[in-house]
């Protein structure tokens, strides 16, 4: 007899773990399959996590190199990139170890193994030994997560041609990198190299990096890139990725026609990323996927079987571990006949290189396609008297507003600690607040916050330091 449960999550990630952990909370018998041996998923394995740490440590890096302008006199800055990885592994281990002690604190039954239906109620999990268990469960959650986008007839081999994976583990600073794609994931990637001191160039087939944000801070953030040495081949499609010896060369043509070709140490493909469903044997149950491989679900996260739900990156929207989280939970308290919501309009956005770039709500070619008047405050950090006092001026804050409301619709920043302070304006946003409202809360001094009522009073043209 195979044991039963309430519900079983197949996914450890930000989504299923979450979800995990709040039915248990509600009183439901709960299991969670995870087939990579630690918890976490991508985000804490080979995502989020690990990518964070060494984007700040790359950024130490890059400032200790530079402390002799400022008085400190340090000689013989030197990488040890062994080192530098052996402290991103430790912290990924005690994160995921962090949340294997949830499980057990939360009485979370947790299998090791890939799962699979057998049945609407039904999930085979095969272990890495090859023994396979049955469980049962009345609500089934997918919640597998995403994986990179290969290109067509290109596969990774995690040491030459990398995913955003074997970026995160490079045994040595290439020499040229070259990223494929100009999303948030390449970005931060690149800006990790460049700052260890690889000559990194970015290919884009479009001619704005970060597709999907606002123009103006798209823009900018480009600029400043620049500036740290980055390089962009624009309007630019990728025609051919060879292999030769221990170089990648990479045939280009751009938007005019002309071919180019390009030699690089390592080649990051970083083109987005794929729901990762492929494998759960969902033809068993009749249960179909989009093209993207993606699993339709209603708003209460349903799918065409009433048991069986699902969240994450492999239901539409945007790929966050944040939003995966917000859905877990939901989902969560769903099946326990509570009244659990995402709201979609509000769910940000964070880009952690340096300076941050952080982004909520509407943008504004999305406010001027869908009709609706606004009104415009910036405030730029070169006037907001910490950043000055620190030497980190780049960047701005920018406030939409409703033309005649004046409710706060989008707010974009790019600058220092964007990421920490857009919680400021999710929180805002999710009760109403006008731009009034915000020009009116009084901001400490001296902060990078004060960037957000300056902006906020700009709305109306009164702001004060600029």
């Amino acid at each position: 007899m195979s044991e039963k449960f309430d519900a079983i999550i197949i996914g450890g990630g930000p989504g299923g773990y979450v979800c995990a952990i709040r039915l248990a909370q509600l009183g439901k018998k709960t299991a969670c399959v995870e087939y990579r041996g630690t918890l976490g998923g991508t985000c804490l394995n080979i995502g989020c996590i690990p990518s964070k740490n060494l984007l700040n440590l790359s950024e130490n890096f890059q400032k200790a190199k530079n402390f002799s302008k400022v008085g400190i006199e340090i000689s013989d800055i030197k990488l040890n990139l062994d080192k530098m990885m052996k402290n991103k592994d430790k912290a990924v281990t005690l994160l995921t170890k962090g949340v294997e002690f949830l499980f057990k604190k939360n009485k979370v039954s947790y299998f090791k193994g890939f799962g699979s239906f057998v049945s609407d109620k039904k999930i085979k999990i095969k272990s890495s030994d090859g023994k396979e268990t049955e469980i049962e469960g009345e609500n089934i959650i997918i919640a597998t997560g995403s994986e990179p986008s290969k290109m067509q007839n290109i596969n990774f081999d995690e040491e030459r041609i990398v995913s955003s994976t074997g970026a995160l583990s490079l045994k040595k600073v290439p020499k040229k990198m070259i990223v494929i794609g100009g999303g948030y994931i390449g970005l931060e990637m690149g800006s990790v190299w460049s700052r260890l001191g690889s000559d990194v160039h970015v290919i884009e087939f479009l001619d704005h990096i970060t597709p999907g944000m606002d123009k103006e801070i798209s823009n900018e953030f480009m600029k400043i890139l620049k500036k740290q040495n980055i390089k962009f081949h624009m309007s630019t499609k990728v025609e051919k990725i060879t292999k030769k010896g221990e170089n990648v060369e990479i045939e280009t043509s751009n938007i005019k026609g002309e071919k180019n070709s390009h030699d690089c140490d390592v080649a990051l493909i970083s083109i987005g990323r794929k729901a990762f469903t492929d494998k759960l044997n969902l033809e068993k149950i009749k249960l179909k996927t989009d093209e993207k491989g993606r699993v339709k679900v209603d708003k209460n996260f349903k799918t065409d079987k009433k048991n069986i739900f699902a969240i994450g990156d492999v239901i539409q929207g945007p790929m966050l571990a944040h939003k995966a989280e917000e859905e877990g939970i939901a989902v969560a308290e769903i099946i326990a006949g509570q009244s659990g919501h995402v709201n979609y309009d509000l769910i940000p956005g964070v880009i952690y290189t340096s300076p941050e770039v952080a982004t909520i709500g509407k943008t504004e070619e999305q406010l001027k396609k869908q009709n609706i008047g606004y009104k415009i405050g910036k405030f730029p950090f070169m006037a907001n008297s910490r950043a000055k006092a620190i030497d980190e001026p780049e960047g701005f804050v920018k406030i939409l507003a409703d033309n005649s409301t004046d409710k706060v619709l989008g707010v974009h920043i790019i600058g220092p600690h964007a990421g920490e302070m857009i919680a400021e304006m999710a929180v805002a946003m999710e009760f109403g607040a006008s731009s009034e409202d915000i020009a009116r809360t009084c901001h400490a001094h001296p902060t990078f916050s004060e960037a957000i009522k300056e902006a906020a009073l700009s709305v109306d043209k009164r702001q004060i330091h600029s």
